[in-house]
């Protein structure tokens, strides 16, 4: 089908921080669509706007408009009585392809647990494109982009990488165009016992910090001199401190993210978003005036230490405190689910007497996601100009009965329920005996 794999020539500096510049930059090309008006259908902008009996055109791959009685001349129309729109789903947190399907030691490529801290590293050189994973998420999550993230084991574990889920031979057909990088960090348990345990720092969490802070005053100096000498490293911590690359940081205790975000203010970075973030609800206040998303499960808690004082209500106070929410997987499996999980975070909240709208609940899992991941001007909501990433489910996403019945990339249609054609399966899963079908 589409070029996803055509070569380009990108010349730029060696610290360029878009997906779609310097070394392996990105070669995806969407996949032809045709013009298509979805008619009828109850529809969740991921902006907090709801349009019911409402019309969704898009073509060319973009969305051209919504709203109600919309001329469709020129376009192919769905009836969507019934049904409901929404932008195609995100997944901020995924380790699809680094941590690929079957989950065997020979796959395992997410850490490099080699030493504290690894900047050096970028996700998108262990990610697998083969990975069923990419075709569950599509096809039973409606997730269009997904951000692929190192493991937690290290302090610093190296640039993320942002995805369209499509199918493609290279990782390069699938990054993001324009998209930019991110940086994962990580807090507390993990690094001090990964490291500790060897007999060497950090061992404590003021080893954390103390490990992190030279880090960035050695960043800084390499930074503010001659930057001629290449150093992988330094390149990405300097494109932090540039602001071209976000960092993401895997946090669960509210006091050690109040910690990071007073260290990024000495060291003149910004984190873009918590994950994981289980007590992020104990400073909805700072993360709002710090602008800082929490990217959270619905109700994952207790299974370490630091992760006790998680609460299902997590989500629903951070949207009273005003703070940015985002719904995030870190699982193969949760992430065909994400729709799922924010209704649970919904349902918590109302338990409690938050009654928080359906169309801003749709936005922690489309347009917050995207925000934090420094490509909301291009998609994670239907507006005029913004990609035509959408899903049709067959009924209120926000519903444990409802799936995807059919998907769009870049106004590409790449899954449909339907239509056994359109139920994309890896080449990988063509091997083996009774894996002909996504189920």
């Amino acid at each position: 089908m589409g070029g996803g794999d055509a070569s380009r020539s990108a010349a730029s500096s060696p610290s360029s921080a878009s997906a779609a510049d310097g070394p392996y930059a990105s070669t995806y090309e969407r996949f032809p669509g045709r013009p298509t008006a979805l008619v009828g259908a109850t529809v969740y902008d991921g902006a907090g706007q709801r349009f019911d009996n409402a019309t969704v055109l898009f073509r060319d791959g973009e969305v051209v408009e919504v709203g109600q009685g919309l001329a469709t001349a020129g376009y192919d129309v769905i009836d969507g009585s019934g049904k409901f729109v929404t932008p195609g789903v995100i997944d901020i947190h995924s380790h699809l392809g680094d941590y690929p399907t079957p989950s065997v030691q020979a796959h395992s490529d997410g850490n490099e647990a080699t030493s504290p801290t690894t900047p050096e590293v970028w996700a998108e050189h262990s990610v697998w494109p083969q990975d069923p994973g990419f075709s569950r998420a599509l096809a039973n999550g409606g997730v269009t982009a997904l951000q692929i993230l190192p493991g937690s084991a290290n302090l610093t574990g190296g640039r993320s990488v942002t995805l369209k889920n499509v199918a493609s031979r290279t990782v390069q057909g699938m990054k993001f165009p324009g998209a930019p990088y991110g940086m994962k960090m990580a807090c507390g348990e993990n690094p001090k016992r990964v490291y500790g345990g060897r007999g060497r720092m950090p061992s404590t969490r003021m080893g954390n910090f103390a490990v992190n802070r030279q880090m960035w005053l050695d960043a800084k100096a390499y930074a503010a001199g001659n930057r001629s000498r290449r150093d992988l490293a330094k390149e990405t911590l300097a494109g932090v401190l540039d602001g071209d690359i976000l960092i993401h940081n895997h946090c669960y205790r509210a006091d050690e993210m109040a910690l990071v975000m007073d260290m990024a203010k000495e060291m003149g970075y910004k984190v873009t978003a918590f994950h994981h973030a289980v007590e992020a609800y104990k400073i909805g206040d700072l993360l709002r005036e710090n602008d800082v998303c929490s990217a959270v499960w619905a109700d994952w808690y207790g299974f370490k230490m630091e992760s006790y004082d998680g609460i299902p209500e997590n989500a629903s106070l951070l949207w009273k405190a005003g703070a940015c929410v985002v719904i995030h997987s870190d699982d193969e499996n949760g992430i065909q689910r994400l729709n799922q999980e924010a209704a649970k975070a919904q349902a918590a909240g109302r338990r409690m007497g938050l009654d928080i709208p359906d169309a801003e609940v749709i936005g922690w899992i489309t347009l917050n996601p995207a925000k934090a991941m420094g490509i909301d001007a291009m998609t994670g909501s239907l507006e005029p100009g913004k990609m035509a990433d959408v899903v049709l489910w067959n009924g209120d996403p926000l519903s444990v009965y409802s799936r995807p019945e059919k998907v769009w990339v870049d106004g590409a249609l790449l899954y449909d329920a339907l239509d056994r054609k359109r139920r994309p399966v890896s080449d990988f899963e063509l091997g083996q005996p009774g894996e002909g079908d996504v189920k």
